[in-house]
């Protein structure tokens, strides 16, 4: 299975549109579509190091936009359509998450291995604000593929391997980095709110 999955992958990248190729399983993988579009982002850096920010760019833009559409799909099928097409543990998981962070959960597994599609659909069956989900989503699916597209601009080859294997810590160090900047946002916000009550009170 995992041979025909890469032949396959290798004909796409052979192909004479492999960008719109890109942009659809980027975005049918946001909504619908099991394959991550990693193999095939990374697949063409290799082959046209050159090329690799601006598929990385296609990439973005188009998983943002499936993204939407699994919204939407979770906005008209509810949660009944949640657990229809993901076990309970899942949906549990993404609750939970959304119950955390809001929408900002979007961020975290935009960058993760977890199935997009389950929060992207979530979102919708949840109704998470769309602007944040939107934002969320731009600002995780954007700093995971361009980080795949500069590296393997600079790197070329001699980086696949690295990406493939270490794609899970490469995650990790993302999420904590989401986390991170979403809890000094808070703080600073909290710390200025705060100020200016005190200034109003004086």
């Amino acid at each position: 299975m995992r041979e025909k999955l890469f032949a396959w992958i290798d004909q796409i990248a052979a192909s004479p549109h492999p960008g719109l190729w890109l942009a659809l399983l980027a975005f049918a993988e946001s909504s619908f579509f099991p394959l991550p579009p990693d193999v095939l982002l990374i697949t063409l850096g290799v082959a046209t190091p050159d090329r690799a920010i601006g598929y990385a760019l296609i990439c973005s833009a188009a998983s943002v936009l499936g993204g939407a559409a699994g919204y939407a799909i979770g906005l008209l099928g509810g949660r009944p359509l949640l657990h229809r097409f993901f076990n309970q543990a899942k949906v549990a998981a993404v609750e939970r998450l959304y119950d955390r962070y809001n929408a900002w959960a979007t961020g975290i597994a935009g960058l993760t291995p977890i199935p997009y599609k389950v929060f992207t659909i979530g979102g919708g069956a949840f109704k998470i604000n769309f602007r944040v989900f939107m934002l969320a989503s731009l600002v995780s699916r954007s700093l995971r593929f361009m980080a795949e597209g500069v590296l393997l601009y600079f790197f070329g080859a001699p980086i696949k391997d690295f990406l493939f294997e270490q794609f899970n810590w490469l995650s990790i160090a993302f999420v904590v980095l989401l986390i991170g900047g979403f809890w000094l946002v808070q703080h600073v916000g909290r710390r200025a709110h705060r100020r200016s009550a005190h200034v109003g009170d004086g």
